[in-house]
Parts: C-alpha cells; structure tokens; sequence
C-alpha cells in the first residue's frame, strides 16, 4: 500500500461538485474487483453442482454443503470484520483476505474429493466474508460525504451483476472447460486485485486499539451461522418444519437477542447497535435488508422457472436473466445523478416503486409467457432494484459520523445476508408446496406466480421507507435553514465605510 495516496475525503470544487480525484478512482476500482470476485463466487458454482455431484459419486445433499459451507463462513466472519480493520488497518486486511481467497481457489479446483472441496470452499467463504463489508468501509472513507452516492453507485455493481452472470459464466466454464475453472477464473483476477490493492489502497490508519468483545462475538457469529444454516436449509429442502431447521433458526434468533442484550449494555461492543437510533440510518437498513430478500431471494425463481417450465439448460437460463442484470447497471450509473438532485429519499421511492411494476407481470406469469416480455420486465425490476438500492445505501452512511462506518458497514452486510437468506428459505417453500401438487407445465407455472407474489409483496416493504427518508431529508433541510438564519441574524452587521 501506498503511503502517498491523498486520504482526506474530496473537496467541492467552486461552483461544482466534489472531485473524483484519480486517488479515490484507483480506490474504488481495487474495492470493486475484490467484491465483485467475492459475490461472483457465491453464484457460480451453482450451475456445477449437479455435475460435481456425478464426478465426485456424491449425494445432491452433500454437494449441496458447497454452498452451505460458503454462506456459513461468510456469515460466521463478516460480523469481526470492523474489528479487524480498526484493529489491523483494512488496507491489511483487504489484501490479505484477497490472497486467502485465490489461494482458496486454487485449492477448490484441485480437490481430489468432495470432502477436501467443502473444507477449501470454507476457506474462500472466510476470505469472501471480510472481502465485501472491508472494500466497502475502505471505499466510504475515502470518498467522504460529497461523493458517497456516486462512489456507491460502482461499487454496487458487483451486488447486482454478479448473480445474474455468474450462473451464464459458471454453465460456460463447466460445459467447455470443466467444473475446476470455476474456481482457477478467479487466480488471475485475485493476483490482479492484490497488486493493484497493494500500489493503491492508501496506509492504513492504524490509532484504533478497539478491545475485541469476545461475547458479543460469540454470541453474534454462533446465531448467525445457526440462523443462516437454517434459512438455507429450508431455501434447500422447502422444509420448515424439520426438528433440525427449527432448532437451527429458533437458536439463532435467541442468540441474536442475546447479544442485543449484550451490545446494548457495554460500552464497546462488537457492532454498535445504537446507531438505529438515527431514523434516517434505521429506514435506510430496513430497505436494505427488504432488497436484500427481493434481489437474492427472488434470484432462485427465475432460473428454476426457465429449466422446470421452459426446460432451459444451465447457459441459455443464464443467458435469458441478462436483462436483469444490464437495467440494474443502467440505474446505477444514473442513480448518484438523481440522488444529488432529488434527494435519498425520492430517488430511493421512484426505483421502489419501478422494481414493484417490474415485478407485477411475474405474478401473472404463465407457461408460455413470450421471452421478449419477460426479459423486457426483468430490465424494468432490475432498473428499479438498481435506483432503489444506491440512494438508500448512501442515505445510510451520510446519516451517521465516519468513525461509525465499521459498524454500519458490518450491520448492512449482515443485514443483506439475512435479508437473502430469509427471502430464499421463504420463497422456496412457497415454492415448493406449489410444485408438488402440479401435474403439468401451466400448473408449475402457477406455482411461480405464486411466489412472486410474496416477492411483490417484500418489494412494497423495501419502498415503503423511502418515505420516511423524505420525510427525514425535509426536516434536516428545514433545521439546517433555520439554524442558518439564527446564525445570520446573530452576526454582527459589517461596519459601513
């Protein structure tokens, strides 16, 4: 790492706006690779597990732990990743983490058996973990308030592109190279990430000497591994009512009570919870962890509507969910525009309200829905989804002070990921119980409009904080007039000559 990188947050120019200044450019461009690889990942390997399973002679049920063992790890380290980076300094960290997660690849793609597979996929899901909140928390302090809307713009993209190409990626590499190359693709672009991190990413302020809370993270990583495994369970089997799943969520709710308990009552805990005080950071994280469920949860129904009802294969889905993925990127790109005109809160409710329309015909959809529809309704939801998104995330950081970002950063990641994994174990019940009664294509069908409808119904949830932002950006616009008037009505009156 560089020590020469200007840190200090960019500065309005006169009569314009905050610079981007190639310092912050190199920043976010690092950030966003490491992300973007992190989240590929989750979503790529998918496609092969049903040829990993034949290759391997091993169950469905056993391979499936490829991607249990991923979202556990994840889950399990994401809640320690502020505490690492105030404790170690996050350039550190990130680069770290970086090689852990190619090294970790590499080792995937040369596993001689599925047990060896699942220890190694352990390992990238660790790495993965403290990739996506530490890019994140370098990247919001090193854009500062003036351009949190725009740097959040980009590095957003890894969150919305990569489950719609991982899978058209994945069922490439599988059909023409073999399942290891979903796992050596990333060698290349992880040594890649670690050069630029290490020439790039500005010195680490390393002043804070936090105390680890160590029960809090007991408390916190032992309820979200448990509550994650059984959301996932449930996504994986469409049980809720195993003996198993049950203990595994109940469990992880009550520890999750605990340890509220527990932050609440000392004075450093492990995140601070205090922080949803700020109602203008609580709605923004209450849109956070509804699209958190609206974009992973629903991610699952489309691909398995184009191969259950349409009898699609693995690379053609893939291709056929691209739509998706282009109008998010094309919402994106404009939603720091819109968000410095017309506020987190209006932009944030527009986009809402584009991802809900986007969302109404899959309600309806039917057998023999025409391609050119469907992809022309996934451009609109993922527009939406896109210009939702980005105003709510900025909306959060702006509202509190930037020694808070660790916190913040951990509790939006966590928050998305039980957002995604409660909206997948949901709809894939929902799901399910449709399509055990089905006997035909048109019945299937129904099943799927069926979920969407709870889909419809989470995306109303996701919008309906904008609201409140509106409201909130109104009130802090009016108090800040008005202290501004106090302020000029106080001052004394220049002399005259």
């Amino acid at each position: 790492m560089t020590a020469d990188n200007d840190e200090s947050p960019p500065t309005a120019a006169p009569g314009g706006p905050a610079c981007f200044s190639p310092a912050l450019r190199n920043v976010v461009i690092v950030t966003t690779l490491g992300s973007f690889m992190a989240f590929l990942d989750s979503t790529i390997v998918n496609v092969a597990l049903r040829t990993l399973s034949v290759e391997m002679t091993a169950s469905l049920a056993t391979i499936q732990w490829l991607t249990t063992a991923y979202l556990l790890a994840m889950a399990a380290v994401i809640p320690a990743a502020g505490w690492f980076a105030t404790r170690l300094g996050g350039g550190r960290v990130y680069i770290v983490a970086v090689l852990v997660f190619t090294a970790a690849s590499l080792a995937c793609g040369l596993a001689g058996n599925v047990e060896q597979l699942i220890a190694f996929r352990v390992a990238q899901g660790t790495a993965g973990g403290l990739l996506l909140p530490i890019s994140q928390m370098i990247t919001m302090r090193a854009a500062g308030p003036a351009l949190l809307a725009r740097v959040m713009a980009v590095s957003g993209v890894p969150t919305i592109l990569a489950p719609v190409v991982g899978p058209t990626i994945g069922g490439l590499l599988v059909e023409h190279a073999g399942w290891s190359w979903i796992f050596y693709v990333n060698i290349p672009l992880g040594l890649l990430t670690a050069l630029l991190a290490v020439r790039f990413l500005p010195a680490d302020d390393r002043s804070g000497r936090a105390r680890l809370d160590v029960p809090g993270l007991t408390l916190v990583t032992a309820g979200s591994v448990a509550l994650t495994y059984g959301l996932a369970e449930i996504g994986a089997t469409g049980h809720v009512t195993d003996a198993e799943v049950l203990t595994a969520v109940i469990g992880g709710l009550l520890l999750a009570a605990l340890f509220v308990a527990h932050a609440l009552r000392v004075e450093q805990p492990l995140v601070d919870l205090r922080l949803y005080k700020n109602k203008m950071y609580a709605a923004a994280s209450v849109t956070n962890i509804s699209l958190g469920a609206t974009v992973f949860g629903a991610v699952i129904l489309m691909p398995l509507y184009f191969q259950i009802v349409r009898h699609e294969d693995a690379v053609n889905t893939g291709l056929l969910l691209i739509p998706q993925g282009l109008g998010a990127a094309i919402a994106i790109s404009q939603a720091a525009r819109l968000t410095d005109r017309f506020g987190s809160g209006r932009a944030s409710l527009a986009g809402g309200l584009v991802a809900v329309i986007g969302t109404v015909p899959f309600a309806l959809i039917q057998n023999d829905t025409g391609y050119w529809f469907l992809g022309a309704m996934m451009f609109v939801r993922g527009f939406g989804i896109g210009a939702c998104a980005v105003p709510a995330v900025a909306a959060a950081y702006r509202a509190i002070s930037p020694a808070k970002i660790p916190d913040a950063t951990v509790q939006l990641n966590v928050g998305q990921r039980i957002g995604g994994s409660a909206g997948t174990g949901l709809f894939a019940v929902i799901l399910q119980n449709r399509l055990d009664e089905a006997t035909g294509p048109a019945a299937q069908a129904e099943g799927f409009a069926t979920a969407f409808w709870w889909v419809l119904g989470i995306a109303f949830v996701a919008t309906a904080p904008s609201l409140g932002l509106i409201a909130l950006e109104r009130s802090t616009k009016r108090d800040a007039a008005t202290a501004g008037e106090a302020t000029a009505a106080g001052a004394p009156s220049r002399p005259r000559r």
